[in-house]
């Protein structure tokens, strides 16, 4: 996803998405380590989503106080 699309969401539902990819990027790397994985590179969109994510939340953040 692009940023643009995460800032459009709300805080809570941001929340979410974030514990969704956390999820989803423990189970990659147990496939990487077990050697299933069948797309390694889905692990480095995982992880950029999910800086994408903080930093829409921190911005947010900011942007309340």
């Amino acid at each position: 996803m692009k940023a643009k699309e995460f800032m459009e969401q709300t805080e809570e539902e941001l929340r979410m998405k974030e514990g969704e990819l956390y999820d989803q990027l423990f189970r990659l790397r147990f496939q990487a380590a077990t050697a299933q994985l069948e797309k390694p590179a889905k692990i480095r969109q995982v992880r950029r989503d999910l800086a994408r994510i903080k930093t829409v939340l921190r911005q947010k953040e900011l942007i309340k106080n």
